[in-house]
């Protein structure tokens, strides 16, 4: 009796993203839906954590934006990628975020004028005596993300965080590779002018830090 149960959710795990939407959209095949979600909800939590830089409200708005997608699925195109959508509908919400932040005057950018942010996100995982440190750094990328203008923040998080081609970029968010590589690279150059000023004082804390760990130990 079990057995056409797990023949089926195998053919579930076999479907391409379109195929499990398109069951979806024609079938209200709840499966289907559960399949996208698991597939998804990591890299869309990520995003929406990224873009308004708060990790429950990134939670929050991923639940909304799958919660958008079966609302909406009888408007997803088949002949269209999945991926493209979806990230519109969590990028949409995002920014509808950030909108009523600014309304309410709750944007917190009292981050210190900040070197590279992406070198810091992609460093190898520090000693124990340093995790300090990383947080610290950490919350400058944060902000210094935080601090960038949306378009700009958008190509940065697709690209470096998520790993989209530029074209991939440009389709999703309607615009000329040319000019998505022109953020990115305006996106890069403000968030190293951003970091720069605080975090001319880490190596010496750094180096602090190792003499008070050595201290300790004699």
């Amino acid at each position: 009796m079990k057995r056409p149960v797990f023949a089926s959710l195998q053919s579930l795990f076999g479907l391409s993203d379109e195929q499990a939407m398109w069951r979806v959209q024609t079938q209200d095949d709840d499966r289907a839906f559960a399949a996208l979600v698991r597939r998804w909800e990591g890299p869309i939590q990520r995003l929406c954590t990224r873009m308004t830089g708060d990790a429950e409200c990134g939670k929050d708005l991923a639940q909304e934006t799958f919660a958008r997608v079966f609302a909406r699925r009888k408007d997803y195109q088949p002949n269209g990628k999945f991926s493209t959508w979806l990230w519109r509908i969590a990028l949409n919400l995002s920014y509808d975020e950030l909108r009523r932040r600014r309304r309410r005057d709750e944007w917190p950018l009292d981050a210190p004028d900040a070197m590279s942010a992406l070198e810091l996100c992609a460093a190898p995982e520090l000693a124990p005596d340093h995790s300090l440190l990383r947080e610290e750094r950490g919350e400058f990328v944060r902000c210094a993300l935080e601090r960038l203008p949306e378009g700009q923040r958008t190509v940065l998080v697709l690209r470096h965080y998520e790993n989209l081609k530029f074209r991939e970029i440009a389709e999703l968010l309607n615009l000329p590779e040319g000019t998505v590589k022109s953020r990115m690279a305006d996106a890069l150059t403000r968030m190293t002018q951003l970091l720069k000023a605080s975090l001319q004082d880490q190596p010496a804390h750094a180096l602090k830090t190792e003499h008070q760990t050595k201290e300790s130990c004699l």
